[in-house]
């Protein structure tokens, strides 16, 4: 079970769910696997739709890690997210909201 105020997302791999989030750590992770230098430049290509699938994918890595899930990006090319592409996206998006989200 995940918990969306602690920024959790709830991602299926393999057939076994693991609670992804992204810590301080998995966002650096993330602006290095990206390319970025900040954080925002990611987020702003969520917001307008101009993500890519390594971009998706990066984000559901440094989210599994920061959950604790101990993954490279190479597992995760062959392994089968549940939903596939879309709920691949869908997850990528809700854990950069949840990370960026104020407490209410």
């Amino acid at each position: 079970m995940t918990n969306p105020w602690a920024g959790e997302v709830a991602v299926t791999v393999d057939g076994e769910t693991h609670a992804a989030r992204l810590t301080l750590g998995a966002l650096a992770e993330l602006e290095a696997a990206i390319g970025a230098q900040t954080i925002v430049e990611l987020v702003e290509r969520f917001e307008r739709g101009a993500i890519s699938s390594r971009d998706v994918l990066a984000v559901i890595v440094a989210g599994l890690r920061g959950g604790g899930l101990k993954v490279t990006r190479e597992e995760l090319l062959t392994a089968d997210i549940a939903g596939g592409p879309i709920a691949a996206a869908a997850a990528a998006a809700a854990l950069l909201t949840r990370a960026f989200a104020l407490p209410e």
